[in-house]
């Protein structure tokens, strides 16, 4: 029998990591840059936990989870998203004891039992950040401020950054009523799922992708119109921030996000190269999610961004920094090199073409500490070999930190 990887998923080889590593490595960078720190959180969670803080009702948890019971009973299921793993994380840990705010990252894979598409398969990986304990505004634009620098520092182009408010209990009562009478003679024409969160959710009917749904709601009073003052003064002020910044913005009104936690500032930054399934990363603030959970009222903010989309978007773009087909060893040790001589580190390279052997003897004559071996199959994995040649250990390192370490 011949066995495959299963439907929905797929091998990324070596001909390939080395492009991920680069698209983390990057986002590593960006992270530490405004102090979020790395959580490890497990793979698999308690069913309840992401019924619970997703909600009943959205497509996910009706439609998308991979849940199974184990050799115990429970009700397990694979993590659809990493928001609620995270938040457990906090609470369980008592994370908000030791610091009133508390800055987090996590990259990996994630698991939804939905029809496979471009950039979204059944795992997908994902980076994503959270920031719990401050209800600042300030907050909201450092987090979208971030998520712009790492389009940047991926050389993304023609990204565009959609902003919305999606209100708090308080509006949003008075929203859902003038929305639930524009759409009560509009229900019949609604898609089954929109006719089912008319009646639960009705915010989230402006989540459906579906064009008849969407022709429907044209004209449908939206949440921004009906802010409390409270919203409607975070928000301002979150725009008033992002002026400051000059972080152009496009106000979207109809945006909201797919999960139910989500609360005022809802974010999202789109590519046209995806086509209409554009969005590369997306987020907003959760203030109800901590006491949901079982803690106590906290406000947070967070955004998830999917690594396979900024990946077909930068191959689109001919983006990835270390493609074997752009950058031979031999330039990129020329360039290595002449880096290390300006920070006054003396080195040397092999200029005729000798065999391993031979340069390991030459680099033995010269008395040399280290030596930084860089052929072609380092550069398709992107790492290069650093050997000590006094103790003889060696250790592969990423290309992206060769200079830092070299030096």
């Amino acid at each position: 029998m011949k066995y495959k990887a299963l439907y929905g998923t797929h091998d990324i080889l070596p001909d390939d990591s080395f492009k991920w590593q680069y698209l983390e490595d990057q986002a590593r960078k960006v992270f530490a840059l405004y102090n979020y720190k790395e959580i490890r959180i497990p793979i698999f969670e308690e069913t309840e936990l992401f019924a619970r803080s997703i909600g009943q009702d959205t497509d996910i948890v009706k439609k998308e989870m991979y849940t199974f019971t184990d050799q115990g009973k429970r009700s397990i299921t694979l993590r659809p998203e990493a928001t609620a793993g995270m938040v457990r994380a906090y609470l369980e840990h008592n994370l908000g004891e030791k610091s009133p705010l508390v800055k987090l990252y996590y990259l990996g894979s994630m698991f939804r039992q939905e029809r496979p598409q471009k950039g979204r398969l059944r795992e997908f990986h994902q980076f994503d950040i959270e920031a719990i304990g401050s209800a600042d505004p300030a907050v909201d634009v450092e987090q979208i401020e971030m998520a712009v620098r790492i389009c940047k520092e991926l050389k993304i182009s023609n990204f565009k950054l959609h902003l919305n408010s999606i209100g708090c209990p308080v509006c949003r009562p008075v929203h859902r009523e003038k929305l639930l009478d524009f759409m009560k003679d509009k229900v019949s024409k609604l898609c089954d799922d929109c006719k089912t969160r008319y009646m639960r959710n009705p915010l989230r009917m402006f989540d459906c992708k579906k064009e008849g749904c969407i022709e429907q709601l044209q004209g449908a009073p939206v949440m921004v119109d009906f802010l409390c003052s409270e919203c409607q003064t975070h928000y301002d002020q979150v725009k008033e921030y992002l002026k400051e910044l000059n972080i152009d913005y496009f106000e979207d009104k109809r945006l909201v996000r797919g999960l139910d936690y989500y609360t005022k500032t809802a974010f999202e930054i789109k590519s046209p190269l995806l086509g209409s399934q554009d969005t590369l990363l997306g987020g907003g603030r959760y203030d109800l999610l901590v006491e949901e959970l079982g803690g106590k009222s906290t406000p947070a903010i967070g955004f998830a961004a999917g690594m396979e989309r900024f990946m077909l978007v930068m191959e689109m773009q001919k983006k990835l920094k270390y493609d074997e087909k752009k950058l031979e060893a031999k330039t990129f040790a020329v360039k290595l090199i002449r880096d290390l001589r300006q920070n006054n580190i003396t080195c040397e390279m092999d200029y005729l073409q000798r065999s391993l052997k031979a340069q390991m003897k030459e680099a033995n004559r010269q008395k040399a500490g280290k030596v930084l071996i860089i052929g072609e199959e380092e550069m398709k994995k992107g790492k290069a070999i650093l050997r000590d040649m006094q103790s003889g250990e060696q250790q592969e390192i990423e290309l992206a930190d060769v200079g830092r370490i070299c030096s």
